[in-house]
């Protein structure tokens, strides 16, 4: 079988097999093959309350070694990335199945692990009030969060940038 490779993605020819290997500066989605989004069953009472997050994560080295991998990433600054939960603890993910953590750039703009950061917490504050129905938040964090982050959050996040450098 004859392989073609193009820009990180390996086609078969004679036949449908392709396979996609991210590239670090494409994580500002993760690819839903690897990280779809799991969650687990939690009573949103239990989910509101302070600390309910920090009380069930935990992860090991192994799986954030696992992780790193299975997106590609063996050979670079860890630092620039954030092991995230695509649907976060506090509306319920998983906190260690691998199926709902993904290498998030923490470098890429406008959009990186920060500004991810922002819809959780908006996400989370309306769960918790009652506003949006918890499956509903899951469920759209789950397919898009940038689509979800203009939604419930905004247009297009407008970073700080210090004015000395905006005259650059």
């Amino acid at each position: 079988m004859q392989r073609i490779i193009l820009g990180g993605v390996v086609f078969a020819m004679g036949g449908a097999l392709w396979l996609a290997q991210a590239r670090p500066d494409d994580l500002i989605r993760p690819d839903p093959a690897l990280t779809p989004g799991a969650v687990v069953a939690v009573d949103q009472a239990e989910l509101c309350q302070m600390g309910y997050a920090a009380s069930v994560r935990h992860y090991d080295r192994d799986l954030r070694n696992r992780v790193f991998e299975s997106y590609g990433l063996v050979d670079v600054d860890r630092r620039d990335y954030e092991l995230d939960h695509l649907v976060p603890i506090s509306l319920g993910g998983a906190p260690d199945d691998p199926r709902n953590l993904w290498p998030e750039s923490r470098r890429t703009e406008p959009y990186n692990a920060e500004v991810k950061d922002t819809l959780e917490d908006v996400l989370h504050r309306e769960v918790c009030a009652g506003d949006l129905p918890l499956k509903e938040a899951q469920d759209a964090i789950r397919k898009d969060w940038i689509a979800a982050y203009r939604k419930y959050v905004g247009p297009e996040p407008r970073r700080f940038v210090a004015r000395s450098q905006e005259r650059e």
